[in-house]
């Protein structure tokens, strides 16, 4: 990366180890400062354009570091230009901190927002999962609306279950010809749903189907991350094993509701079987690169050694009822979890391949949008 001197002092602001500069370029996995310098806080995170401004937005997490007891400290977003270069924004759904009992208090365990916009209404809608106090047996929905994409906010359903359904990790997505828009998401802890949405993008109308049906963790499938190309839909899923990373995996079908063909991990140039040590949480389209797909991902523990067992071998063996499997001091980092301090959890966005029809995620320490057609 060339990083090029500053006349702005709040550019040129120490913070910690880190002083930044402006970018220009994307370096997976390195720690990526805002235009102030501090760390970006929007994980399990996704990318939006208004108006010929990228926003990315997620979980703020600067708070929530071991011991702290705090999931999340409101929904964060940043703007920028270039993808590169992100100037904060603020929070623009903040934490509830006087009712314990709201969806956006951080002991009820907000994350994943998604938002889109509803052209039929004018409005930004909003969907959060919550994992609640008692966390991942009585999940349920939030979904709040706003005229502007930095908001205020303002919360129309809390409570809901789709469908009678504990609901996940999940996406939404708009249809850019119909105006049709779908609610991917994971039926804690079994199958993948496919729901279609009432017309304002608040409830589900009803129709649906399931698939991916798994007979529970480590092996269903979660982190719904669905794009279109070229006619042709594609679901990137992770395993369920927490916050440790696992190997993704792909499927593509010719309708938003399938049937879905599995075409295996997207990442097969990483030996480790954990996608390069992340989870993917949303694909971007860049409006202007024909072919620039961008899978964003959380590093959520960079913290866990390197040579660490593959997570996914150890929670399916564990499951078995077999030994847990070491390798250093990776089996201890698993069962202890490093604290997960998320607070420093970092980013890997790379650039999608295709090899025919098949997404192929391949390792690059810097990259460039410019670099694409």
């Amino acid at each position: 990366m060339t990083q090029h001197p500053s006349s702005s002092p709040a550019l040129n602001e120490r913070h910690g180890d880190f002083v930044a500069h402006p970018y220009d370029s994307i370096l997976p996995g390195q720690v990526w400062l805002d235009t102030d310098g501090n760390r970006i806080q929007a994980h399990g995170g996704s990318i939006i354009e208004v108006d010929g401004v990228f926003y990315w937005y997620g979980e703020n997490k600067e708070r929530t570091t071991p011991g702290s007891g705090l999931w999340h400290w409101g929904v964060r977003a940043y703007a920028s230009t270039d993808l590169y270069n992100w100037q904060d924004r603020g929070l623009i759904i903040p934490p509830v901190l006087e009712d314990i009992t709201s969806p956006l208090h951080p002991a009820q365990k907000m994350d994943r927002p998604h938002i889109v916009f509803n052209e039929r209404t004018g409005q930004f809608v909003c969907w959060i999962k919550v994992m609640g106090e008692d966390d991942q047996h009585t999940q349920a929905s939030t979904v709040l609306t706003a005229d502007s994409f930095l908001g205020p906010y303002e919360t129309v359903r809390t409570g809901l279950r789709p469908l009678g359904m504990d609901a996940g990790d999940f996406d939404l997505v708009v249809d850019p010809g119909t105006k049709k828009a779908y609610y991917y998401f994971e039926k804690v802890h079994t199958d993948l749903v496919c729901a279609e949405l009432t017309d304002d993008y608040t409830d589900v109308s009803g129709a649906h189907t399931l698939h991916f049906p798994h007979p529970g963790p480590p092996f269903t499938r979660e982190a719904p991350a669905h794009f279109e190309r070229d006619g042709r839909h594609y679901l990137v899923t992770s395993s369920t094993t927490g916050y440790f990373p696992n190997p993704s995996e792909i499927a593509v079908a010719d309708d938003y509701h399938g049937p879905w063909t599995v075409l295996g991990n997207p990442h097969p140039g990483d030996q480790s079987r954990t996608s390069f040590r992340s989870q993917i949480s949303s694909v971007f389209h860049h409006p202007s690169r024909r072919d620039l797909y961008i899978a964003l991902a959380d590093r959520w523990l960079p913290q866990l050694p390197q040579e660490m067992p593959n997570v996914f071998d150890v929670v399916a063996a564990m499951a078995r009822g077999e030994s847990e499997p070491r390798s250093g001091d990776g089996g201890a980092a698993v069962a202890a979890g490093l604290g997960e301090n998320t607070a420093v959890a970092d980013y890997v966005w790379l650039p999608i391949r295709f090899d025919g029809d098949v997404p192929i995620i391949e390792w690059v320490d810097e990259w460039r949008v410019e670099d694409f057609d």
